[in-house]
């Protein structure tokens, strides 16, 4: 199998009909002036090969309304839906078959096959067993056919179905169970491998901790814990790469039964597959627990950071200190130090692991709304709906909407390269009084406004589905800023939720999915090439300073008698009154100073003090920290208008690095070894260091220069670093700002020279004599 029969569902299906979760009231959506040509399937060609197209009203949250489901699982020929009601768990079961649709029906397959409407893939496969739609399948790709196929028992109920779960509650409503190892070390096949300590928390504001007892028992314990609470969801911050693993690996050698389900069955994994955060990949290994979900906060909080780019760190005490949400007095611990520590001072251990636990609650809530009001939508579970990409959900939403009309679906077109949106740079340097305005969902508006949608999309289900998420999520921004405390929060998860969406369409053209279009997806982006360029040129026409343009905005100083924030926005309307109808610029941020270097890359300091920055050249988690230090107080000298401080920063740290004054946890960076990479590396890593990163393929090391050309692990450092390469690293460093002070450059940041910074430092050294 492709993957485990009780992989657990998301919900695609809320119909937008009956009650507001938050206030029982009821909600009924904008009326659409299209709904008598937007409805059914009574105008589809009696044949199946016709080319008709009707517009249909897609179904945005599924077609049946069932409420309350918190998990879906398979036995079998049957689905087991999982309820929430007040006297506690329903259990409700339906027929499920396995099916697939492929493009021909060959002779001798198994199961029972229609007809549907439409060309490529048209022929409905439904099976009584799993094994007979494995069979059909690799028949099918054996034999060179088109086959559409999820390995997901669960998405495939339903997405045939049009079942979605959590129907009807908001994210406070589901019970969330959050639990952290306190252990010897990572490595669970360690001689000395063990479980020190259990913390375990729940959104319902209960605390557990297991401890001072042997390992097997803190194990049975954490058991009973999951059969007496009953969670639907558990949390973790790296859940899935280091706790579940290490708890299932000593679970097994100490024979203890870690039966997690809701029907006592045990925690299991699948294969590793890979789960995209922004525009990179990560691999993990699937965990599963029948009837709960599993939802890791260090990938939330990745993908969270996607686009904002702010976090240094993704580690659990460093994002949870970032976002303000840190515990208390916290607890800092050396991880090394752990066993010696809980026989010394557990109650110190303790309460540390208490405070992870209470940060993961808190960090869970912050980043997982979003793909918990996604998983209402799309026809998938709810901790694979938090590890997918965007441009599945949207293929999802289509095959189903097609499936409930008993139409066959488009192979997809073949990719080609497509323009992407228009970026400059005009202006560089230190810049003050800047603007930044913003056209609203370019891509979705021009979509919407030039009737763009893919070619092969008969029924016409792509645009009315994004013109109903743009609709439903407009109406949900207005209710978030006419609502404050839990309701707001609500109505935020809801049009994030919706946006994200929104902003994948125009993606989804350009993708191989069954409905892509890239010859659509080129309209989309040229037309909105011209749209942001007539911007920058009206901009520039009325006397601003264009700065940057940047696909969908465009950062510039307004004239002069242009000051304020009421005088900006009535600017920017005006500006925007060249667009079309129907596509709004909106003015998207003020700032007292710009630092502006090349492309995406820059600072802002806002009216209010506070530091914005953006670009991997500004910070990069790649980046030695005492590089990302000088860099942040030298953008913070730029910013205030103090050139000269650059120079002082510089000239300091280079001091620093020669004389050794830099402590190693300065000096380290993040390397992440892969197979490919260690290849090339292996023959400067020294023997320790290679046999590690063996060991740990993919997981980050912390590694340093040393003065022989080796590179070492940091836990080996012996004063050996090459200072010189480090004095060099530290004028790359300063060069990522050199288009802010061209001029001033090479005199406050000059290039390394041995002879002549050795002359120096003996002539300082002469002096303190």
């Amino acid at each position: 199998r492709e993957a485990p029969l009780h992989d657990k569902p998301s919900q695609l299906a809320l119909n937008w009909h009956s009650t507001d979760a938050v206030t029982g009231s009821d909600v009924a959506p904008p009326a659409d002036p299209n709904a008598a040509a937007n409805s059914p399937t009574a105008n589809l060609a009696e044949t199946p090969s016709a080319p008709a197209t009707t517009w249909v009203t897609p179904n945005l949250h599924g077609h049946d309304d069932t409420p309350h489901l918190v998990a879906v699982e398979i036995a079998g020929a049957e689905a087991i839906l999982l309820q929430r009601t007040e006297q506690g768990i329903r259990q409700e079961r339906r027929p499920f078959r396995p099916w697939l649709m492929a493009d021909a029906r060959l002779d001798d397959l198994p199961g029972e096959w229609t007809r549907l409407q439409g060309d490529e893939i048209c022929w409905l496969g439904e099976f009584d067993r799993y094994g007979e739609a494995l069979r059909a399948r690799d028949a099918l790709r054996d034999a060179g056919r088109e086959v559409l196929w999820y390995g997901s028992a669960v998405k495939q109920f339903l997405v045939r179905s049009g079942v979605t779960l959590f129907g009807q509650m908001q994210f406070q409503d589901i019970h969330r169970l959050q639990f952290d190892l306190e252990t010897t070390g990572l490595d669970s096949a360690a001689p000395d491998a063990q479980i020190l300590m259990i913390a375990a928390g729940d959104s319902r504001g209960q605390e557990w901790l297991f401890a001072g007892q042997d390992e097997a028992g803190m194990i049975r314990d954490l058991v009973t814990l999951f059969r007496e609470q009953d969670p639907d969801v558990v949390e973790g911050h790296n859940l899935i790469g280091f706790d579940l693993p290490y708890l299932a690996a000593r679970a097994r050698a100490l024979g203890v039964p870690l039966r997690l389900g809701r029907d006592d069955s045990p925690l299991g994994f699948a294969s590793a597959r890979r789960s995209p955060v922004g525009s990179r990949s990560r691999s993990y290994r699937p965990a599963y627990i029948w009837g709960r979900h599993c939802l890791d906060t260090l990938f939330a909080v990745q993908r969270f950071d996607v686009g904002r780019n702010e976090l240094e760190s993704y580690g659990l005490k460093a994002a949870a200190a970032y976002y303000g949400i840190a515990e208390p007095n916290r607890i800092i611990l050396d991880r090394s130090e752990m066993t010696r520590l809980a026989r010394e001072e557990p109650d110190r251990v303790r309460e540390y692991a208490l405070q992870d636990v209470r940060e993961t609650r808190a960090l869970a809530e912050l980043t997982l709304p979003t793909d918990f009001y996604q998983s209402q939508m799309a026809p998938d579970t709810y901790q694979q709906v938090a590890v997918g990409g965007t441009g599945e959900r949207i293929n999802s939403l289509m095959v189903r909407e097609y499936l409930r009309h008993g139409c066959g679906i488009p192979v997809g077109a073949p990719p080609k390269p497509a323009p992407g949106g228009y970026t400059e740079v005009r202006r560089s340097g230190i810049l003050h009084r800047v603007v930044k305005c913003d056209v609203e969902s370019l891509y979705p508006s021009i979509m919407l406004h030039s009737d763009i949608r893919p070619a092969s999309d008969r029924l016409g289900v792509f645009l009315p589905l994004l013109k109903t998420l743009t609709r439903q999520r407009l109406d949900a921004k207005s209710r978030m800023q006419a609502a404050e405390g839990a309701k707001r929060h609500y109505w935020d998860g809801i049009q994030s939720s919706f946006k994200i969406l929104i902003n994948s369409f125009y993606g989804y053209l350009g993708a191989p999915f069954n409905f892509s279009d890239p010859d659509a997806a080129a309209r989309v982006t040229t037309t909105g090439q011209a749209l942001v360029k007539q911007v920058a040129q009206r901009l520039q026409d009325s006397g601003s300073l264009v700065i940057e343009v940047d696909t969908d905005g465009v950062y510039f100083v307004p004239p002069p008698e242009v000051e304020g924030e009421p005088a900006e926005m009535a600017y920017v309307e005006q500006i925007g009154k060249v667009l079309p109808e129907g596509i709004r610029l909106a003015h998207d941020g003020r700032y007292q100073t710009m630092v502006s270097l090349k492309i995406k890359n820059y600072a802002l300091l806002t009216y209010d003090g506070r530091k914005v920055v953006r670009g991997a050249a500004l910070r990069s988690r790649a980046d030695e920290p005492f590089g990302r230090e000088f860099l942040g107080r030298a953008l913070d000298a730029l910013l205030a208008g103090n050139v000269e401080a650059l120079g002082e920063l510089y000239c300091a740290a280079r001091d620093k690095l020669l004389n050794g004054e830099i402590p190693i946890s300065q000096l380290a960076r993040p390397e992440r070894f892969s197979e490919r990479s260690l290849a090339i590396s292996a023959n400067r890593l020294t023997p320790q260091a290679l046999r590690v990163a063996r060991e740990r393929l993919g997981m980050r090391l912390s590694v340093y220069d040393r003065e022989d050309g080796a590179i070492a692990l940091a836990s080996n450092y012996n004063e050996d670093e090459d200072r010189w390469r480090y004095v060099e690293k530290l004028h790359r460093f300063a060069a990522r700002l050199q288009a802010a002070i061209p001029e001033d450059f090479d005199r406050l940041c000059p290039l390394p020279d041995r002879k002549r910074v050795q002359a120096e430092l003996a002539g300082q050294a002469q002096l303190d004599l």
